[in-house]
């Protein structure tokens, strides 16, 4: 009987993860499919098969890798986190974090999409372990600052000032075609493996510190661990050859069609390997240092085994329809400029709901704010956010301008919010901005950029469709923070009324109202 119960409560739980996917879906197959439907763009019967079918695997794909998160990723991170905390090994806690962030990245299904589209200009193996690189060493930096219990603001403001201060040397060196690809990996780089992974960790390592503020604390990890690529990147592209011309993509439904065996193939030897490093790391632990108890370990087992199939399914669901009909949907929308920047403020609205880490981030970040900011508001800020993102982004394209001419203002706005909001909403804010920016932004959206550019602005395409990944994760930082400031001034609105009656009430009415606040009526 218990093991019937077992199997429907495991039943039950992976019929929910489908659901949710499902609702994330849904609305971004839906709205390409009308889009099919109307004269601006013309997709073949085979095209509109492929898409629909691969949007079917796509949801499977989110659903059961989004259930190998909870079962495997986020207990992994919260157990490293807290284990070696409480071991007291700051040492080999620190080394740990740096190694994790290095094999965590090496799986991430959008690094690898993104490292697949620059493969013209730069060394796809280089590409990734150069990002590899910069996330374990902000990684590594992020612990620390949650051991040191240092403020996320002032971190930021000086990573984001040598940021810019390397962007002019790229700028005067002549390579500032690199400059959008740069912020790109930074974007891509917190996705469904790493962000699940990351706050877990820095949740386990703040709860086992303790302080007042260990909750807040946990934030901050995803913010910093999404400068540590750009950093890298963007010293990689100053040792770059000149002269490297960008090749537009030949992939075709059809194509990939021909060669889905191989697609399957190669995904699974990807998917094998990313996720073979990471266990064994977490074998080592377990055996040296963690010893959790056996159940624990089945668990985990379990929850890998869902991510390997979720992964697979999701990333050759992408590759196979999602990239080439984003492709082509930028090609022939570019022929109508208006429509590209709706279907581009559309698709980004609902796209958002798509990537898996959202819910992830969204759930922890109810729980941490005690129900202060809701899904319903992080969800409608992010998408509203995205959507803008996407919108400005065509734009860039259609009238041929940096994307620095974006971003310098942006986080200037974003990183002038962080002193009139709580730490806490910054922390949030900067994280979302990581989170958004997951496999679909770089398997669909960039695509699409690229379809766009290619026909408007041939020679342009690394410098103008690149960038499309770094608006995304840029703007969250903005809503997210004014949802935090209205939260602050409502508050001071609030406590204005408060003082305003009991400054018109009269002498004893102010003694009552003392009395009751220090000794309850």
């Amino acid at each position: 009987m218990n093991k019937n119960n077992d199997w429907y409560k495991s039943l039950k739980r992976v019929l929910l993860k489908l659901r949710e996917a499902l609702i994330s879906v849904l609305p971004v197959a839906a709205i390409v499919l009308i889009l099919a439907a109307t004269p601006l763009v013309e997709l073949t019967s085979t095209e509109m098969w492929a898409f629909a079918v691969c949007a079917i695997f796509l949801i499977i794909g989110i659903g059961l890798f989004n259930l190998g998160a909870d079962l495997a990723m986020t207990p992994m991170g919260e157990h490293i986190g807290g284990g070696l905390t409480k071991s007291k090994k700051i040492a080999v806690l620190l080394v740990v974090c740096f190694l994790m962030g290095v094999l965590i990245t090496g799986a991430e299904p959008d690094l690898s999409v993104l490292a697949e589209q620059v493969s013209a200009v730069m060394n796809s193996t280089l590409l990734i372990v150069t990002v590899g690189v910069g996330v374990g060493l902000f990684l590594l930096i992020a612990v620390i600052k949650i051991i040191a219990r240092k403020d996320l603001s002032s971190m930021l403001m000086f990573f984001y000032m040598a940021l810019f201060a390397l962007c002019a040397m790229l700028i005067e060196s002549g390579k500032n075609d690199f400059i959008a690809m740069c912020f790109d990996s930074g974007g891509v780089t917190t996705g469904p493996i790493t962000v699940p992974f990351i706050m877990a960790l820095g949740v386990g390592i703040a709860t086992t510190i303790g302080g007042k503020n260990s909750n807040g604390n946990s934030f901050g990890l995803v913010a910093l661990c999404s400068i540590g690529p750009i950093l890298a990147v963007t010293i990689l592209s100053m040792t770059a050859n000149d002269g490297l011309t960008y090749s537009e993509p030949t992939y075709t439904v059809a194509s990939e069609l021909s060669e889905f065996g191989a697609i399957l193939l190669a995904t699974c030897k990807e998917v094998v390997i990313a996720l073979a490093l990471i266990v064994a790391f977490f074998v080592i632990l377990q055996l040296t240092i963690l010893k959790l108890p056996k159940a624990k370990i089945i668990q985990i087992i379990i929850g890998i085994a869902y991510t390997f199939i979720g992964l697979v399914v999701f990333l050759t669901s992408v590759k196979v329809g999602f990239m080439p009909v984003g492709l082509k949907l930028g090609k022939e929308l570019a022929e109508n400029k208006t429509a590209l920047i709706l279907f581009g403020l559309t698709l980004g609205m609902v796209v958002v709901l798509a990537e898996p880490a959202i819910h992830v981030l969204n759930k922890q970040v109810e729980e941490v704010t005690g129900g202060s900011v809701t899904k319903k508001e992080m969800l409608i800020a992010l998408c509203g956010g995205v959507g803008l993102a996407i919108a400005l982004s065509m734009i860039r394209i259609i009238y041929e301008f940096s994307v620095l001419y974006y971003l310098i203002p942006g986080y200037l706005i974003s990183l002038g919010l962080s002193f009139f909001v709580p730490k806490l909403y910054t922390a949030i804010a900067f994280d979302s901005g990581g989170v958004a920016s997951g496999p679909l932004t770089s398997g669909f959206i960039l695509p699409l950029a690229i379809g766009a550019c290619s026909v408007l602005s041939p020679d342009g395409v690394l410098e103008l469709a690149f960038g499309v990944v770094a608006m995304v994760a840029m703007i969250p930082l903005i809503t997210i923070q004014a949802l935090g400031f209205k939260a602050v001034m409502k508050e001071k609105a609030r406590n204005r009324i408060i003082m305003k009656r009991i400054l018109s009430s009269d002498d004893e009415q102010i003694i009552d109202f003392a009395w009751e606040a220090d000794y309850g009526k």
